[in-house]
């Protein structure tokens, strides 16, 4: 590339950011202040070997979240990667010159982590799995196998399998007659879908925390329907060679105005009392949002649908069920303050007392939306404007040879599709690319805050033209102009944004199935007296 991209040492002028060794930042785990510790490399490699805590934050996207996952710029921050690649240095760098005063980088990275002894962990929502894992040892959850079920379905038997996942993985495979209810909503709606306390509940997800948690949910409600856990959920049921479903949008029943809601949210309650979770009213709720020396999210727990027809300004939107499951997607900082709310009283306090749990300081606010406190607002980073160009004119500098066309999208759809002569490429690899520096750059990306963050990247690298196709990839499609597939290009090892590891298990690959749930069962193994005291589980 024509122009020297800053990759390993901080601008001139700018200030030199501290390092922490694996011993220090081990300590500082456990010591129970607020830290946010961020992996800022790809989610390939986060995927393939990260500390047990770190959060996902990948360098190409740093900008576009890093104001909603740490939105206290006082917070102490640390940084890594693998200790080799570099990226952990830029990204610091760059929260710097952002406002985050308090950074560190984890010196050496996930090598050094390693080399000292510490748990090194794969796959994804590590902390979420592994409390799943820990909850069915812990309460003795109650679970039927595959051919449990489909013997009971056989004989006539009266039960119901709901699917605790959301709609969209549901249609991807299900079992068949099975109900989609995501597991932040079986509290608020079980009654609904299995009126009959005679009637059997079987909670399924693709593999086992969901089906662990939905189901020890509504044991902890204390719902008189006998209820169990599908074992391995959806790959349970596709490894014992039973059918899937692929495209079914069966869904839970809608609730009847006239409902009388006071039995499931005195369960509710009584479940968040025995947990220990507090209500807060609006008075206290605006004084702990109102602490600067704290970061406080608040979480609106119900349905998106429900989030987008009216909610708290400056609320985030986070289905309960999926907070719970991969809760480092919305929650970044450790020791953070979790308010939640909802709109009846029931979903919000199950919520709270699953993540109390896990060894978070959540409450509920108890007017939930109908709340009047003020919740500070998210204040976006800044991003530069790109000059948008349409399909038709970057089509006549490609003819005139007069464009060089970089792709940000992801990988598999660089593969799977892509401009011809175009170069694939993500932000920690600009660098990597051979561009003229004469000559204008356009780039391609489903998400214009990505190529917007390649594009200030590339003006400090020296390119003085720097554009973005209008429209993305889907405008090129749309006006039928040519495409190519290139199924091996990049090749495997450049694919740092793509997580391989048993990526084929939804796709009927039963041997990756079986390595997902061996990976899943054998976390609770991995975890060290610190990482086990994570966790608060209680009865």
């Amino acid at each position: 590339m024509g122009g020297a991209l800053y990759i390993t040492g901080p601008p001139r002028g700018a200030r030199v950011i501290a390092t922490v060794d694996a011993r220090t930042l081990k300590g500082w785990l456990r010591d129970g202040a607020e830290i946010a510790l961020l992996d800022v490399r790809e989610a390939g490699q986060f995927g393939e070997s990260h500390l047990f805590l770190a959060v996902p934050l990948p360098f190409s996207r740093l900008e576009l979240e890093i104001a909603r996952l740490v939105p206290r710029k006082a917070t102490r921050v640390v940084v890594c990667d693998d200790g080799e690649c570099g990226v952990a240095q830029r990204a610091a760098a760059r929260l710097g010159e952002l406002g985050y005063s308090n950074l560190s980088v984890l010196e050496g990275g996930t090598r050094a982590w390693g080399a000292a002894g510490h748990e090194l962990y794969a796959g994804v929502n590590v902390p979420s799995k592994a409390f799943g894992e820990l909850v069915e040892h812990f309460y003795g959850t109650p679970r039927l196998a595959p051919s449990e079920v489909a013997a009971m379905r056989e004989a006539g038997e009266d039960f119901v399998i709901v699917d605790g996942r959301p709609l969209a993985e549901f249609r991807k495979m299900s079992i068949p007659g099975a109900l989609c209810c995501p597991n932040g909503e079986l509290a608020y709606r079980i009654a609904e879908i299995a009126p009959d306390p005679r009637t059997r509940i079987v909670v399924n997800c693709a593999g086992r925390t969901r089906s662990i948690v939905g189901a020890q949910t509504l044991i902890g409600l204390g719902i008189p329907n006998p209820v169990f856990a599908l074992e391995n959920g959806t790959q349970g049921w596709n490894l014992a060679n039973l059918p899937l479903d692929h495209g079914a949008a069966r869904r839970y029943p809608g609730i009847p105005p006239s409902r009388d809601l006071s039995v499931p949210r005195s369960r509710a309650q009584t479940l968040a009392a025995r947990h220990g979770v507090r209500f807060v009213e609006d008075g206290e709720a605006q004084r702990l949002l109102d602490d600067a020396t704290r970061t406080t999210y608040v979480c609106d727990v119900r349905t998106p649908d429900e989030f987008a027809a009216g909610t708290l300004a400056g609320a985030a939107s986070t289905p309960g069920g999926q907070l719970l499951q991969a809760t480092d997607q919305w929650i970044a900082v450790r020791g953070a303050r979790i308010l939640l709310v909802d709109g009846e009283g029931i979903r919000a306090p199950v919520v709270a007392s699953w993540l109390v749990q896990m060894g978070h300081d959540a409450c509920v606010v108890a007017r939930g939306v109908s709340s009047g406190v003020r919740v500070p607002p998210i204040v976006p980073v800044p991003l530069p404007e790109v000059p948008a160009m349409p399909a038709a004119e970057l089509a006549r500098a490609i003819a005139a040879g007069e464009a060089s066309v970089v792709d940000l999208r992801s990988s598999m759809a660089y593969r799977a599709s892509h401009i011809p002569g175009s170069s694939w490429s993500i932000r920690p690899r600009l660098d990597r690319l051979a561009l003229p520096p004469a000559k204008p750059v356009v780039l391609v990306a489903d998400d214009p805050g990505v190529a917007a963050i390649a594009a200030r990247d590339l003006a400090l690298a020296g390119f003085a033209s720097v554009a973005a196709l209008e429209g993305g990839f889907a405008a090129w499609r749309s006006e039928g102009r040519p495409v190519e597939a290139t199924p091996d290009e990049p090749p495997d090892a450049e694919c740092v944004d793509f997580l391989f590891f048993v990526h084929e298990r939804h796709e009927g690959n039963k041997d990756a199935a079986r390595r997902y749930l061996a990976w899943e069962t054998q976390l609770v193994s991995q975890l060290d007296e610190d990482e086990l005291a994570c966790y608060r589980l209680a009865r």
